[in-house]
């Protein structure tokens, strides 16, 4: 089942489960996909794979963070909470993250696959670790690590 497929079944759940706030952030969702869909048009016209729903999510939930930290410091929790659980509900549709002790060892098997040495060659060593482990990486999180390693 394509993550797209799986959207759409957690909408009809939480609908019939009459879930007001897990269906208002599902729609949410599909709206984002449908604009991603439509600005990937002069592309090919196919809808968006997976690998670019993923991005789109994370995306997402790095916004609804953002959002909740400002709602926080304007001393405003109900709107933090709000994104809060938006975040949640976003979450779960994404792939399993790699746990810190993961992240590392792919970028030591990184670093010696391509055989980087210095901080210039991070690219090559970011466009690697892609490949590898694509959407279970978060490339945000991954970055200092590389950058660490190769300093």
């Amino acid at each position: 089942m394509t993550l797209r497929t799986d959207i759409t079944e957690a909408l009809k759940t939480s609908m019939r489960a009459g879930d007001a706030a897990r269906t208002s952030t599902i729609r949410m969702v599909m709206a984002k996909l449908k604009d991603t869909d439509i600005a990937a048009r002069p592309r090919g016209g196919d809808p968006v794979p997976d690998a670019e729903i993923v991005a789109m999510l994370r995306s997402m939930v790095k916004q609804r963070r953002e959002a909740a930290e400002l709602y926080e410091q304007g001393r405003r929790p109900e709107l933090a909470a709000k994104e809060l659980a938006e975040i949640t509900v976003i979450e779960g549709f994404l792939p399993g993250q790699m746990d810190e002790a993961a992240m590392r060892a792919a970028v030591d098997a990184a670093v010696a696959e391509t055989g980087a040495t210095t901080a210039r060659e991070m690219g090559r060593v970011m466009a690697a670790l892609k490949a590898a482990h694509g959407a279970a990486l978060d490339m945000g999180r991954i970055g200092p690590l590389v950058k660490a390693r190769l300093s």
